[in-house]
């Protein structure tokens, strides 16, 4: 299994293939959820992924969101069970504060993961909301 860590510019036809077919799994297919996941976020986006067999196993993508934040979604585990998802988690937040030196990282989890986030430092700081029908909060971490 091999970290990755690229921007949108530096990553591969296959890679990016991989990762949005693993992104389809997961949000579309797995979760029921129809929505468009390309949604042209990607291209100003660093791309976290350990790659195994040239699949996907874990990702996640990070984009400034303001001077002081980055945001960072799409965080998941091709293989549930395994600790990919975890593992992906630390890198990235590594990947993210070495390549792009945020003062806070925000994400819009899904309710059902915050405690997966909290055990990374991250607090919820807003009120329960719908997206694509599935309850979500924002977090933010310190850096």
């Amino acid at each position: 299994m091999n970290l990755i860590s690229k921007f949108f510019e530096e990553l591969t036809t296959e890679e990016l293939y991989e990762i949005l077919k693993v992104r389809t799994k997961i949000f579309v297919v797995e979760q029921n959820c129809p929505y468009l996941d390309p949604d042209g976020m990607d291209y100003q986006s660093l791309h976290v992924f350990y790659e195994g067999n040239k699949q996907v196993l874990a990702y996640l993508r990070a984009f400034r969101k303001d001077e002081e934040t980055v945001q960072m979604g799409r965080v998941l585990s091709a293989e549930h069970g395994k600790g990919y998802g975890g593992k992906i988690l630390t890198e990235g937040l590594e990947q993210i504060r070495q390549k792009m030196n945020p003062g806070k990282i925000y994400i819009e989890a899904q309710c059902y993961a915050t405690h997966f986030y909290e055990r990374e430092g991250f607090r919820i700081c807003s009120e329960e909301f719908l997206e694509d029908g599935i309850p979500h909060v924002g977090m933010i971490k310190e850096m």
